[in-house]
């Protein structure tokens, strides 16, 4: 099995999997020896499954599914890449799947739902417990990518009357508490949260404490509508737990927590990384046909953008013509602007994402990225200007190309902020197109001025 041999190959001695275990999963899978299987994988962690899965192609990785059978860990659906995750549910049989969803938390079946067909879901959904389902089918009622999808409905609450022995005693007789949970959600008769209380709190306050005592100061609610970027912003920007989720009566619906607040903030840096490369979704176990489909779009804009400069260089063949030098130096111009581009486009798509960047101090931004474009370009052009009299003997010619220096990388400043500006504005997401307009914008800019001065000085 030489795909399984390739994923064997890890040289990372820091890798969660050791290679001895990976030898051991290939060498059951390939003899067929499930008991072999599961003693190998027994002590793996679910996120540990799911990189081996992610590791391997298909052919192994369906017969890996297989023979697992009922004994699939529905954890390790949680851990995949969302694309891969789509591949093994379609992989796994309805009753695999369904008992592997039961010992799921609300939130992660909910994850996994949105990715199955109409038909799977309602499999699933018969399968849960009527509490369960009907939490679940609520969940779903809530727009995709909002705080009502990512939520999970085991919430520890108490009334705001009680004490802090009274919340023990219940806790410690209560059979349904949530695996991992923070903190204690105090509700009024309407079961509306007014605060909530750390477990820490309640574990080093005498029993006749009331819970109203020791609240949380920074406690806040979210919205079940609210937008999950917009949630992971809060939990990021107030240093958040966890923190309850209410209805448009402002009753207690659910608590989100930090590793799911975090999960959304790693995904959008994901996703805007991924833009930025014109790449999309795109995950390393797409297949060959859907990767090239995904890529098509953005190459043939990139495609579009570079017949446009061509067009600019165009108009300056007589320059070209007759100053070869011109040839050879052209592209310098255009790879220092490019680079200035996006280093500076870089900053603004994550400022704009960190709300860093807004229309309060949107100038001032612009105007330190043209200083540090002007004093970058002036370096540059001292550099490239000596280079250019030693290798082409041309004292004018050093003059012309360090001009068009400082003005492309003036330019690269200017657009690497006001490009992402201006399609946050519009309502386009910064992160999708902004490395074209701007690598458009400095290739154009930069052949305009080189040959344009070139023309104007040399001829």
């Amino acid at each position: 099995m030489a795909e399984i041999e390739e994923a064997v190959e890890q040289e990372d001695d820091a890798y969660a999997l050791d290679r001895e275990t990976i030898r051991e999963v290939r060498d059951a899978v390939d003899a067929e020896d499930r008991d072999r299987l599961m003693a190998a994988m027994e002590p793996m962690h679910p996120a540990d499954i799911a990189d081996l899965l992610e590791q391997l192609d298909e052919s192994p990785r369906h017969r890996l599914i297989h023979m697992l059978g009922h004994d699939f860990d529905g954890a390790v659906l949680s851990e995949l890449d969302e694309g891969l995750r789509e591949d093994i549910i379609r992989t796994l049989s309805p009753e695999v799947l369904t008992g592997a969803v039961r010992g799921l938390e609300s939130d992660d079946v909910v994850d996994l739902l949105e990715d199955l067909e109409e038909p799977q879901q309602e499999a699933i959904l018969e399968a849960l417990e009527r509490p369960d389902r009907i939490a679940i089918e609520r969940a779903l009622s809530f727009p995709d990518g909002s705080a009502g999808r990512l939520m999970q409905r085991e919430v520890v609450t108490a009334p705001e009357h009680w004490t802090v022995g009274d919340a023990i005693d219940f806790m410690r007789a209560s059979l349904d508490l949530p695996e991992q949970f923070y903190h204690i959600v105090l509700v009024d008769p309407r079961f509306r949260p007014v605060g909530q209380v750390t477990l820490g709190k309640v574990m080093s306050s005498d029993r006749v404490t009331p819970l109203k005592e020791l609240l949380e100061p920074s406690y806040r609610t979210i919205p079940a509508t609210q937008d999950e970027e917009d949630v992971a912003y809060a939990f990021n920007q107030y240093h958040l737990i966890s923190a309850p989720v209410v209805d448009e009566d402002e009753r207690l619906v659910g608590v989100i927590t930090i590793d799911d607040a975090m999960t959304v903030l790693s995904e959008e840096n994901e996703e805007d990384l991924l833009l930025l490369a014109g790449v999309g979704d795109e995950s390393i176990a797409d297949r060959t046909l859907q990767i090239a489909k995904v890529r098509f779009p953005w190459l043939l804009v990139n495609l579009g953008t570079a017949i446009l400069a061509s067009l600019v260089i165009a108009q300056f063949e007589d320059v070209l013509a007759a100053v070869v030098a011109l040839a050879v130096l052209m592209p310098i111009v255009a790879s220092m602007g490019g680079n200035a581009g996006t280093q500076s486009m870089t900053v603004a798509v994550r400022a704009i994402a960190t709300r860093d960047l807004t229309g309060s101090n949107g100038w001032r931004v612009v105007r330190r990225e043209v200083m540090a474009g002007f004093l970058n370009g002036l370096a540059f052009a001292v550099i490239i200007g000596i280079v250019s009299v030693i290798w082409f003997g041309s004292p004018m010619l050093g003059v012309v190309i360090a001009a068009a220096m400082v003005i492309n990388l003036i330019v690269a400043g200017l657009a690497g902020v006001l490009v992402p500006i201006c399609m946050d504005k519009a309502g386009v997401d910064p992160a999708l197109a902004s490395g074209t307009f701007v690598t458009t914008v400095t290739d154009v800019v930069g052949f305009f001025a080189f040959l344009g001065l070139a023309g104007l000085v040399l001829l």
